[in-house]
């Protein structure tokens, strides 16, 4: 298990257990953390979007070209925005801190 820290939508922060070789969209849904992952993991919806703390960038990796197309086009799109989806839990991301994005509907 690698633990993550989760910044729910309110503000309230969540240590979570997040499975390795997981998308973290899956911890995140599963822990109840405003992600709803409709699409489940398809790239299509756009309901797991969070923010990565700038700290953590360099270790989640860059956007893909699909994933960054989907993201420039959002209104509530940052420079750290990437769908929860797209980031596969491993050791390296021990700590990793992210924050849950505002819905776009």
């Amino acid at each position: 298990m690698v633990t993550i820290i989760a910044v729910d939508r309110e503000g309230e922060e969540h240590r979570v257990d997040a499975v390795e070789a997981e998308p973290l969209m899956v911890a995140l849904r599963d822990n109840d953390i405003d992600v709803e992952a409709v699409c489940g993991g398809e790239m299509s919806c756009l309901t797991c979007h969070v923010y990565i703390d700038p700290e953590w960038l360099d270790r989640v990796g860059e956007r893909t070209g699909e994933e960054a197309d989907l993201l420039d086009d959002q209104l509530h799109s940052r420079p750290e925005s990437r769908l929860s989806c797209q980031i596969m839990i491993s050791p390296n991301l021990e700590g990793l801190r992210c924050r849950v994005a505002p819905p776009e509907g």
